[in-house]
């Protein structure tokens, strides 16, 4: 015949070391996630849970939509502020994103 056999090899075994060296790359940008994105966001979410928490009627603080007002009442999910004298706005309780310090709506 004209035409000769072709087999294939057989590959030898893959060493061990090339197998970290392919993971570590994947490994770095885990990492990097990690402290950039991740934790962060996570001390975040912390600390506005301890902040919800906290809450207590006589408080001045800032909603999300950026409405300023001292708390009248509060319960479990929602939180009553005057936002002017005898005006008051019913909002969730975690609408508030920031507490501010005793005395700033007097300054407004």
């Amino acid at each position: 015949m004209f035409i000769a056999n072709a087999f294939a090899q057989t590959s030898g075994a893959a060493p061990s070391g090339d197998m970290l060296t392919s993971f570590l790359p994947m490994i770095a940008i885990f990492v990097v996630f990690y402290f950039l994105l991740i934790r962060p966001q996570q001390k975040r979410a912390k600390e506005q849970r301890e902040l919800l928490g906290a809450l207590e009627k006589g408080n001045e603080v800032v909603t999300a939509g950026g409405m300023v007002g001292k708390i009248a009442k509060i319960n479990e999910q929602y939180v009553t502020l005057e936002v002017a004298s005898g005006v008051e706005v019913t909002v969730q309780r975690s609408s508030v994103s920031q507490l501010l310090p005793k005395g700033t709506l007097k300054s407004l």
